[in-house]
């Protein structure tokens, strides 16, 4: 059977039906409610200029490449630019409670694990994230990321070693 553009999700059934999906996507690799947000909707904003040559088929895959891709883009361009110094007082600046989303997606994994996972560098995070809190395949990935698969089993391993190493310290 042959896909059709009728079989094409209009952008507003992907954010209504998808975004809490990238929003839990781009909260693991970025590890925060505030970056988070930003990835998830600059994924938003690929996604409407990406449904054009969208080709049906797996769509939760093609979001997660997305905004892994997004993620990675946004890791190199903060290597580029300086970063911003904290205030002079920090201990003044009030933090208010998590949105519901913050608190629906950091259910799954305790908090001491998503702060592992913010630390480790971002080619390490990425694979680990995909693999073992998302479920994609090795292949999947691979295809994702772009790299060959040997790559993506060395990343993950080497994550899950330095995630291991974290958690016994």
């Amino acid at each position: 059977m042959t896909a059709t553009r009728a079989d094409v999700p209009t952008w507003d059934e992907v954010a209504r039906s998808h975004g809490r999906f990238i929003y839990s996507v781009a909260y693991r690799l970025a590890g925060n409610h505030s970056d988070a947000q930003d990835l998830t909707q600059d994924v938003l904003l690929r996604v409407r200029r990406g449904l054009k040559t969208y080709q049906p088929g797996n769509l939760e895959g093609w979001l997660a490449r997305i905004t892994t891709n997004a993620f990675l883009d946004e890791t190199r361009k903060r290597k580029r630019r300086p970063t911003v110094a904290l205030p002079d007082e920090p201990d003044r600046v009030l933090q208010g409670a998590p949105a519901a989303d913050v608190d629906a997606a950091s259910r799954d994994l305790p908090d001491h694990l998503q702060r592992l996972l913010g630390d480790l560098a971002p080619e390490y995070r990425a694979p680990v994230v995909l693999k073992d809190v998302l479920g994609f395949s090795y292949e999947e990935i691979a295809d994702q990321l772009g790299v060959p698969i040997g790559t993506v089993r060395s990343r993950i391993h080497r994550g899950r070693s330095k995630l291991r190493e974290a958690l016994v310290r």
